[in-house]
């Protein structure tokens, strides 16, 4: 029986150009990737994505827009990460690091999806041609995908 743990993923953009982090520790460590992580209690989805952008890169987020859900299996694993992706270009502060990520902004044409999650080359261009997803991989370990589909929606859930 698989347990679903909520997730949010905030990809923050300026133009042409993306905010990424670096992972100093945990999860995902030594990854770029976007900003989020859990619901604390009583929070909505949107909440906690622009709490942990916040809490990550300084950075305060004007508006969401949700973009895509994807969940992660990972083989053996009994918990499945239901991800929930949203994307903004209305933001106020100034980027900072925080002891958990190193914050960088990068061209959409150099995007460094070699140190990025292997799933992220597969569904990143599409959300940043403004096309929405529900898509689901299935991980060996965290650098093998065993399998994945992606579905391109007008509505995500």
């Amino acid at each position: 029986m698989h347990q679903r743990k909520v997730l949010t993923l905030v990809f923050i953009r300026n133009g042409r150009d993306i905010l990424l982090g670096y992972k100093k520790r945990g999860f995902g460590k030594g990854k770029w990737n976007g900003f989020g992580g859990k619901l604390e209690e009583g929070e909505t989805l949107e909440e906690a994505a622009k709490r942990e952008v916040k809490e990550e890169c300084g950075l305060t987020v004007e508006k969401l827009d949700k973009v895509g859900v994807i969940d992660f299996e990972f083989k053996g694993d009994p918990v499945i990460l239901n991800v929930h992706v949203f994307m903004t270009d209305q933001f106020s502060g100034s980027v900072v690091e925080s002891e958990e990520m190193q914050p960088q902004w990068f061209s959409e044409r150099d995007i460094p999806f070699n140190s990025m999650w292997a799933d992220d080359k597969h569904w990143l261009p599409s959300i940043l041609l403004e096309k929405k997803i529900k898509a689901f991989f299935l991980f060996e370990d965290h650098d093998t995908i065993l399998n994945y589909n992606i579905d391109f929606v007008n509505e995500v859930p």
